[in-house]
């Protein structure tokens, strides 16, 4: 899947692109399934994972299973930190 990094709602300097990429490619990212439907008819999914520098992120993004725009993301909080890091004890 190809990411569009054109316009993106959120500081490049602060969340890289390769970062991103990274989330997208952690092979125990957690996928959450889409939420309720929107007003503006945009479905959106989310995931959560770690860089190879073990930063851990929260994505929400949109994908026509070609693109995948990234829409919004930040830092885990210590509540989504104890989810992954539990998720993935389950896979080892």
């Amino acid at each position: 899947m190809e990411l569009d990094f054109t316009d993106t709602p959120f500081d490049t300097k602060v969340f890289k692109p390769h970062e991103i990429e990274e989330i997208f490619e952690d092979p125990f990212a957690i996928r959450l399934l889409p939420d309720t439907e929107r007003a503006d008819g945009e479905v959106r999914y989310y995931l959560v994972g770690r860089t190879i520098g073990n930063r851990g992120l929260f994505l929400a993004f949109w994908t026509d299973g070609k693109k995948a725009r990234v829409v919004s993301a930040r830092e885990l909080v210590d509540d989504e930190t104890s989810y992954y890091d539990r998720k993935l004890a389950e896979f080892k």
